[in-house]
């Protein structure tokens, strides 16, 4: 049976053409480490990280190429941010429709304490409700960009402006943003921007970014500390960037894989935006029209992405989900999508959701096939 694979939120496939053979090409042909010798491939692929957070930065418009840090993906970058600069008794605001990537280490961390800026059923949030909670006790803002749920965008370009007339650091994750929205870390007032490869940008799992402005770097502790190559005469961590934040040996197939996908994102950005538009309308369409199931997040494509979390009220969630792949090969993903409490916000907890995103390959076709299989089923 044929697959149609509706579950890029969780990770883009297929990815970008040329990301697969990039990682082969380093595996086989080069091969050596950075920072651990001086002799040709060993510099080549020194030159390659280089390249890469020189592409990053000028993308995404970061001041600083050295504040690129390479990471082992968003949940990572984020831990590293939130864990290198919060301190017990430390206030953290955030929305309500946040990832555990950024709860789960703020749960963890003692004498943390979270606020929470509330947010519609539909995802949306008020600035004025940002600017309410924003009293002189935070330290901290971390917000996601964009629902990792139902797809909604936060106003983050707004609020980082709002955080810096407060002198208040402003964390985002972007993992759902990045390769769907044009982001300016500066212009936005970003001290930090962390997303991973493997989503939006089409490239491998396993590799991302920390995208730090420098002042903001300065005040963050080191998460995890060890060899760099770089003044191996001491036992202490570099404190210059970007050592001061990647110890041991990082994943140089995927710095490969993730230079060829931010290649074509940034070659096809406009095409890719023009495709997922076209295709966002043509779903919420054809979703308007079926009675027998119900959209959470905005009704149309405006200050929204392609993913769309759909809740079933005469069956459940997951043996729907379960039919789609088995009757259908419609692969999506069911439940809770690792967001406790944008689910509590959206009123769809416990039981979840059946989420359904769209890739840079998913056709008209494709999504005419899915409408036609809900009907059939909830039919």
């Amino acid at each position: 049976m044929q697959s149609f694979y509706f579950d890029n939120a969780s990770t883009s496939y297929p990815k970008a053409p040329g990301v697969g053979e990039a990682m082969k090409r380093y595996v086989d042909d080069i091969g050596m480490n950075v920072g651990r010798g001086g002799y040709r491939d060993a510099i080549q692929a020194e030159q390659a990280c280089l390249a890469l957070r020189e592409k990053l930065c000028k993308w995404y418009h970061s001041e600083c190429v050295e504040g690129c840090i390479l990471t082992p993906g968003a949940t990572f970058g984020l831990n590293m941010v939130l864990k290198g600069y919060l301190q017990p008794g430390d206030h953290v605001l955030v929305s309500a429709m946040e990832h555990n990537a950024v709860m789960r280490p703020l749960r963890q961390m003692d004498g943390i304490v979270v606020e929470t800026v509330p947010c519609a059923a539909d995802g949306t949030m008020m600035v004025a409700d940002f600017e309410e909670k924003l009293n002189p006790q935070i330290k901290l803002v971390c917000i996601t960009a964009v629902s990792n749920v139902c797809g909604t965008i936060m106003p983050f370009a707004k609020l980082g402006r709002i955080c810096h007339s407060h002198n208040i650091p402003f964390v985002v994750d972007a993992s759902q943003a990045v390769g769907h929205l044009p982001i300016d870390c500066l212009a936005m007032e970003i001290d930090a921007l962390v997303f991973s490869a493997h989503k939006g940008l089409l490239g491998p799992q396993g590799i991302g970014a920390a995208l730090l402005r420098r002042s903001f770097a300065e005040r963050l502790r080191p998460f995890v500390t060890g060899g760099t190559g770089s003044i191996s005469d001491q036992e202490t961590q570099p404190l210059f960037l970007p050592d001061k934040f990647e110890a041991g040996t990082p994943n140089l197939p995927g710095v490969y894989g993730f230079s060829a996908s931010i290649d074509f994102v940034i070659a096809h950005q406009q095409e890719i935006d023009r495709r997922e538009q076209k295709l966002c309308e043509r779903f919420l369409s054809g979703i308007a029209q079926n009675k027998k199931l119900r959209l959470y997040g905005l009704p149309t494509i405006e200050g929204r992405v392609g993913v769309f979390a759909l809740d079933f009220p005469s069956m459940d969630n997951g043996d729907l989900a379960e039919k789609l792949e088995r009757e259908y090969g419609i692969l999506t993903r069911s439940g809770l999508q690792c967001a406790p409490a944008a689910h509590q916000t959206m009123s769809t907890f416990p039981q979840g959701v059946i989420r359904f995103s769209l890739g840079w390959q998913t056709t008209e076709q494709e999504i005419d096939f899915v409408l036609a299989a809900l009907r059939s089923l909830v039919e």
